[in-house]
């Protein structure tokens, strides 16, 4: 993978891709592995604290990343089908306390390449490797939020913990999302076939629908500002619809139990007691068995956006982790 600039966004663009500060990523909805080039990587040294770029991965996709602050290295993964603009309360958050903190757009999402291949979890996990080898990162606390909880998951699975410290899974959808014979309490394949069916047929009604289970609005009681929800939506119309419609699938089909087993490094489970798109009984507590030694943190009352609605809380705990 090779680093290459990338222009400033124009002042129209930024205010259509860039969300609200405190977005965090949207709730996800096996694909095989595929052939690397046989020429080697280049390799460019670590750059702390410069701001934007983008690494081009070894199939050429560019994928742009963040990278704020000095210190403790953090690398944040965003969900289905936002950017890593979910990540900016963390991003300004950990740099002003003394982290490095890199977040990247998914190939398909925000600012990142729009291929039409190589849409599925093995490439996420791929595109992450060539960020982490292209800044040369160590020491790293691996964070993913929803379908991010899946791809550095992947990452672990296919490229082992060599540059990692730490995992945090927030919200996440490992081990596998789809009901099969040995996951009765997953999500019929019916459910996804009526995702990817909305998503073809009016995608902008259904982000705009999305946004209340993801942040619990369909809840008595719960209050998120119309602007929040807004930016959701315009992080959502940003990604490519080929990306978003195979995400479908690479998100519920993938089975992640295999990866879940390979972590040998301090692992951190956050996951909210009423979560409607990944519910914990499924997920983070099936990660606490997979994953030896993990802690597993369930916020009463919180949804899958925990990171917006409960944002000083997981700001805080997600810090502590860093540091411990």
């Amino acid at each position: 993978m090779t680093l290459v600039p990338i222009p400033a966004p124009s002042t129209t663009r930024r205010r259509v891709l860039v969300g609200v500060t405190g977005l965090a990523v949207a709730g996800a909805i096996g694909i095989p592995s595929y052939a690397l080039s046989s020429a080697a990587p280049s390799r460019s040294p670590a750059r702390h604290g410069a701001g934007e770029g983008a690494i081009k991965t070894q199939d050429g996709t560019p994928i742009f990343y963040r990278d704020w602050g000095d210190g403790p290295v953090v690398v944040l993964s965003h969900g289905w089908p936002l950017n890593s603009d979910a990540w900016q309360d963390q991003l300004f958050f950990l740099a002003s306390n003394g982290c490095r903190v890199i977040a990247h757009d998914r190939r398909g999402h925000g600012r990142s390449g729009q291929s039409w291949v190589g849409n599925d979890i093995d490439h996420y996990a791929d595109d992450l490797a060539a960020v982490m080898d292209g800044l040369d990162l160590q020491g790293v606390t691996l964070v993913g939020h929803s379908t991010g909880g899946g791809e550095i998951s992947r990452y672990i699975g296919r490229h082992g913990t060599v540059r990692l410290s730490k995992a945090v899974l927030v919200s996440a959808i490992p081990p596998i999302r789809l009901r099969t014979p040995t996951n009765p309490n997953g999500a019929p394949l019916s459910a996804f076939d009526d995702t990817r069916q909305k998503v073809l047929a009016d995608r902008a009604q259904f982000y705009h629908d999305l946004s209340a289970p993801f942040f619990g609005t369909n809840r008595p009681g719960v209050v998120v500002s119309q602007g929040v929800r807004e930016a959701f939506w315009q992080q959502c119309m940003a990604a490519g619809l080929k990306a978003v419609h195979d995400g479908i699938k690479a998100q519920s089909e993938t089975d992640f139990t295999p990866d879940l087993r390979r972590f040998d490094v301090p692992t951190l489970i956050i996951h909210g007691e009423q979560d409607q798109l990944v519910p914990v009984g499924n997920s983070a507590v099936l990660q606490r068995e997979l994953i030896r030694g993990a802690a597993l943190k369930i916020y009463a009352g919180a949804p899958h956006g925990l990171p917006v609605t409960h944002r000083e809380r997981f700001n805080a705990d997600l810090l502590a982790f860093v540091r411990a």
